[in-house]
């Protein structure tokens, strides 16, 4: 199967279409000795199900063996190396006990060692992994492992399908997240002011109103008016929420 008729195959467009979207990425995973362990936003205790209430890792994906039932330790996204990874990487990459193999050099990873990951999972010793950065702040983490426990090296593989796969997990997670959100929790087309912007992005470090006044010359109570209006434009209940949401929705930038 190609990479274009692969994509669509996946794509959900409601969540009755998760059951066989699920399926044809498993079975893709399959044709080249993989597993996939997916995982739609490592900040959720909630676990991937279909539209009759399946556990996609278990009852799809055939997480089934001793010890293998991962995404009920609801601490798994703190500590393990591989979902952390994907907090500071939206590029597809490949991994074993020696290191992260990423398309571009990343510091960040540098810091994480899997090799722990790996001693603890006897079963595989190495990973293709697809970090998903979607809409809000939500980060999915999605692992594929071989289905040989003596494989250590991915680097041919991951050169032959990493960008396929790649593709196709984003399209199936995006609209499974798409299919399954049920709340709107931030005002549709919300636009907020560029003096409103400028302020929640000093009050994102940590400035006082008063030391935004004297940083953008305008007086704390004219700060405390932007801060207090934009929160209004997002529907938040104090000053923490209004910074929250407008990360969320990129107004405040990586550097802030």
């Amino acid at each position: 199967m190609d990479a274009r008729t692969l994509v669509d195959a996946v794509t959900i467009r409601n969540v009755e279409d998760i059951h066989d979207a699920a399926v044809l990425l498993r079975d893709y995973a399959a044709a080249f000795g993989l597993r996939a362990a997916l995982c739609d936003d490592i900040a959720s205790k909630e676990t991937m199900v279909d539209a009759d209430g399946a556990v996609l890792a278990a009852d799809l994906f055939g997480w089934l063996g001793d010890g293998e039932r991962w995404w009920e330790d609801h601490r798994l996204a703190l500590h393990s190396p591989l979902p952390r990874s994907c907090r500071y990487e939206s590029e597809p990459f490949w991994c074993n006990s020696d290191g992260f193999r990423t398309a571009q050099p990343n510091p960040y990873l540098d810091e994480i060692n899997p090799a722990r990951y790996f001693a603890a999972n006897p079963r595989y010793k190495a990973a293709i992994v697809v970090p998903v950065h979607l809409p809000f702040g939500q980060i999915s983490a999605n692992s594929f492992h071989p289905t040989d426990p003596d494989i250590d090296d991915l680097s041919d593989l991951f050169a032959d399908i990493g960008d396929t796969l790649a593709l196709a997990t984003r399209r199936f997670i995006a609209g499974y997240a798409s299919a399954m959100r049920t709340k709107r929790r931030i005002p549709s087309d919300c636009e907020l002011s560029k003096r409103e912007v400028e302020c929640l992005r000093w009050a994102a470090i940590g400035k006082t109103d008063r030391e935004i006044g004297m940083i953008i010359s305008l007086s704390h109570a004219t700060v405390r008016y932007h801060v207090h209006r934009a929160g209004e434009k997002l529907n938040s209940v104090n000053r923490a929420q209004t910074i929250f949401k407008a990360g969320q929705l990129g107004y405040l930038g990586a550097n802030s």
